[in-house]
Parts: C-alpha cells; sequence; structure tokens
C-alpha cells in the first residue's frame, strides 16, 4: 500500500485499506528465528490497544508434506523447545493461537509414511504443544482440522483430534488458507463438533466470500484461484455458540505458492492479487463483513 501511495498509486492503496484495516493472523514458522521476541512485541501492541492478539504455529516437523509451503523444525524435541519459546514471548497476554495448519490432516491422510515423522509422534507433540501454550492464563489454542472439504470420515478425524490434544485446546479451525463458504464450514464444524463431546471451532473467512472455485482438471484449484472475494470481517460475535470467531488467519493477499509461471512463492505477498481479492468483492458482492 505504501509503495502504491508513493507511486502514485493513490486509488489502487485506498482500497487495499479493506485488507490493511482489518486485524490478521500474524504465522511463525522460521525454524532459524526465535519467535520470543516477535510474539512478546506482537502480544504487547495487541494488548495496548485492548485486543487480542492472533498467532499462527506453523513449524512442525514434515510441515505441508514436502508441498508448497514445506519446512519445519527438523525434531520434535526442536519443536516442542521452540513452542516453549513462543509461549515465552506470548506470556500473560490475551492471545489466540491457530496450531499447525494442515498438520492433523495431512497425517492422517498418511503422507508421513516413508518419512522420518510418523501420525502417532506428530499427534504426541501436538498434545504437548497444546499443554506448553495453555499453561499461559489467557491464551487460546485452537487444533487445525482441515476444511469442509478434506476429511470426510469425521470419526477418525475426531480421534485424530483427541490424540493431539483437543480436550485440553479450545476447540478446532476450520478453513485456514482455503476457500469454503461460511455456512460449508460451520456445517461441517458442528458435525465434527459432535463427534468431539461438542468442541468448539474458528473459521478462517479471509478469502471465502465466493467460496472455492471450480476444479480446473489440474488440482491447483486451490491455489491462487482467480475471482475470489473477502469474506466476513473477523469477529468474536458470531451469534453460534459453538463457533468462538470468525478469523483472518490467511493474510488476504499472501500467494498459496507458485503453482502456475510468475506466481509468488508460498506466504509471499502479492499486492495485485490482494487488490483482486477486494475489487472482486466490491463488484460482485459489497463487502458488508457478514457471512
Amino acid at each position: 500500500m505504501r509503495a502504491w501511495n508513493a507511486a502514485g498509486e493513490k486509488e489502487k492503496a485506498f482500497w487495499l485499506r479493506q485488507i490493511a484495516e482489518q486485524p490478521v493472523a500474524t504465522w511463525f514458522g522460521d525454524p532459524h528465528a526465535d519467535p520470543r521476541p516477535a510474539a512478546a512485541e506482537l502480544t504487547a501492541a495487541a494488548a495496548a490497544r485492548n485486543r487480542t492478539a492472533l498467532l499462527v504455529a506453523y513449524n512442525i516437523p514434515g510441515r505441508d508434506c514436502n508441498l508448497h509451503s514445506a519446512g519445519g523444525l527438523a525434531t520434535h524435541e526442536e519443536y516442542l523447545d521452540w513452542v516453549r519459546r513462543l509461549a515465552d514471548g506470548i506470556g500473560e497476554a490475551d492471545a489466540i493461537v491457530v496450531l499447525e495448519p494442515d498438520a492433523v490432516p495431512h497425517a492422517l491422510e498418511g503422507c508421513l509414511e516413508g518419512s522420518h515423522h510418523t501420525a502417532e509422534q506428530r499427534y504426541a507433540a501436538l498434545r504437548e504443544a497444546t499443554g506448553i501454550l495453555k499453561r499461559n492464563p489467557a491464551t487460546r489454542v485452537y487444533l487445525d482440522a482441515g476444511n469442509a472439504g478434506w476429511i470426510d470420515d469425521l470419526d477418525a478425524l475426531a480421534a485424530a483430534l483427541r490424540a493431539s490434544g483437543l480436550e485440553e485446546a479450545d476447540g478446532f479451525a476450520l478453513n485456514v488458507s482455503n476457500f469454503k463458504t461460511t455456512e460449508s464450514s460451520a456445517s461441517y464444524g458442528r458435525a465434527l463438533s459432535d463427534r468431539t463431546g461438542g468442541a468448539h471451532f474458528v473459521i478462517d473467512t479471509s478469502r471465502n466470500g465466493a467460496g472455492p472455485a471450480e476444479p480446473d482438471g489440474s488440482g491447483t484449484e486451490w491455489c491462487n484461484p482467480p475471482g475470489r472475494h473477502l469474506g466476513a470481517e473477523p469477529t468474536l460475535a458470531t451469534g453460534d455458540p459453538r463457533i468462538d470467531a470468525y478469523l483472518w488467519v490467511k493474510q488476504p493477499g499472501d500467494s498459496d505458492g507458485s503453482c502456475r509461471p510468475g506466481e509468488p512463492t508460498a506466504g509471499a505477498w502479492w499486492p495485485e492479487y490482494a487488490l483482486d481479492l477486494v475489487m472482486n468483492t466490491r463488484m460482485g458482492h459489497p463487502y458488508t463483513g457478514h457471512p
């Protein structure tokens, strides 16, 4: 936005404010960086404004099963030490942590087979990570559970979430970095909640205003699809007793990966895509902040 202002592209910068003025998550996933200073700075800034910080822990070994966001720490011991440092940085501040997007569904699918890590090790690490974060008095933890179009066997997913520490967590997260509608995510979440003793959940609504793209034949319709819209504004007031929040977990405008020629790598800021999200929303379905 600053770059477009400086270049005289003031209209583009103006429209990007619809993203810039919304609270979005900060992702922590650099295996080489101590997360404490950044977490402390983030939570202190949020506390100064009487707000709750939103963090994503994304550094588990075997992350993204060697796909576009591959990475993470080498061992589960290193990972748990990293989580302890993240928790130290958060301290007593009000915070929501979305724990390891895709980690449980990927393990459930069997993508760790043949690697140095097993599903059981991953679930155990997530369970301990949840316990570490929950020692902070004002930290809420939501284990990622994928999205409404991913795992059909909800009983198996519920069992995997329980093995990963769901009973100590505050619930599970849905639709992180995806485009499933709020309605379909809520329906899926309620069905999963029914299988987990009434667990609460949160939904990433950052880019789901138009729902998912149609299958394109290449299997990459989930990756930077054109024609998408912004979703509901972040809020803790959802009107549903089991949905704790609509959140912008994915930063609208961050690339999903270099799935097509010229697209940025996963997590890289892509201002043109961000502007498309805003303008598509404005022209297609006026942005009201409601699902």
